[in-house]
């Protein structure tokens, strides 16, 4: 009798041990909490993050799973450094958010003239910034996941058509920062910078003349009532630069399996998942602006002529701060437009 209470106790013991084996197993599966400034419903929110995100708990059998919080746990300027403090285990965002130099080789994905689609400007801009440049290196105290860049950037104004150099003097627009707010600026432009979301606000009640965004923007955020041109240039007059990135540490706990498969869905792979969002956007908001009032029209050769001296200026000046921390700037852009295609 003694013998059978024994294995008895044995089994409940075994059995216990089991049940502890598979609450550990599911305290194991890692859940990563994605804060996301952009509208819920924009585009590459909904069609780049999400799908993103399932596809990473589907390739990690579970283990490990994004979650996209409808509102964000800071202002968009904040994010890089609320993925790297722990505020948010996943971020995104755009490097010109960031004022200080922290960022200074990342400025190669903000330049005029880099390409014609977000997705040939993304690839590139991964493979460049990623590999010659080392972007890894700009990143400290998160795991860099990928980079991309959005469509052509444009200048849409609703004062006037820019027929000459000085058509952009007294025009007050917002920028996203970085390079197209020095450029603006040297061109006589009065530059504000805000968040996307408070464009609309800004631009309807007149603080503001008009943006510089790619055509998508005018569709996301509601514009096109309220402006009357739009500028274009071959490989767009500016890009942005933009970030995805993970807690260090969140990083770190996650078994190397799972991050090989989820290495697997970022880097290149997001870059171009990201770009083929923005191109359609892009194109969704000229079928848009095609309805509306607005007068699309190409920068003429006088224009483009100002804003290429300008472009080069720059460019010239950031090889050479590149060139003090031992990278080629001056090549690496070279490459990135040989990728896309530009010729400048």
């Amino acid at each position: 009798m003694r013998f059978r209470t024994s294995s008895i106790g044995l089994g409940v013991a075994a059995l216990g041990l089991f049940v502890a084996a598979g609450l550990i197993e599911a305290r194991a599966e890692t859940t990563l909490v994605m804060s996301s400034w952009l509208p819920p419903k924009h585009p590459l929110v909904e069609n780049a993050m999400k799908p993103w995100a399932d596809d990473v708990e589907k390739a990690t059998e579970g283990r490990v799973k994004v979650r996209v919080l409808a509102k964000p746990l800071g202002a968009p300027p904040a994010h890089f450094d609320m993925a790297r403090d722990g505020v948010a285990d996943i971020t995104y965002g755009l490097h010109s958010f960031t004022r200080d130099d922290r960022f200074l080789r990342s400025r190669i994905g903000q330049f005029s003239f880099l390409g014609d689609n977000a997705v040939a400007v993304s690839k590139a801009y991964w493979d460049v910034y990623a590999g010659s440049l080392d972007a890894a290196g700009e990143h400290e105290g998160v795991k860099l996941l990928s980079l991309f860049a959005h469509g052509p950037g444009m200048v849409h104004n609703n004062q006037r058509k820019i027929e000459t150099p000085e058509d952009f003097s007294g025009l007050k627009l917002r920028t996203p920062g970085g390079y197209i707010a020095d450029l603006m600026q040297d061109l006589g432009v009065t530059t504000q910078f805000m968040g996307p979301g408070e464009v609309y606000e800004k631009l309807s009640r007149g603080v503001i003349d008009g943006v510089t965004f790619p055509m998508e923007a005018l569709k996301a955020f509601r514009l096109a009532d309220h402006l009357t041109h739009s500028m274009t240039l071959p490989g767009g007059i500016y890009n942005t630069s933009w970030f995805l990135v993970v807690n260090q540490a969140k990083w770190d706990a996650i078994s190397d399996a799972d991050k090989a498969a989820i290495e697997a869905l970022s880097g290149g792979a997001f870059a171009e998942r990201a770009g083929a969002v923005w191109d359609a956007a892009d194109a969704g908001g000229a079928a848009l602006v095609a309805e509306t009032k607005i007068e699309v029209h190409e920068a003429n050769p006088a224009v483009l002529a100002a804003i290429k001296e300008r472009a080069a200026k720059y460019e010239a000046e950031w090889a050479e701060a590149v060139k003090a921390q031992g990278f080629d700037g001056a090549a690496a852009l070279a490459t990135l437009r040989s990728a896309t295609g530009v010729s400048f």
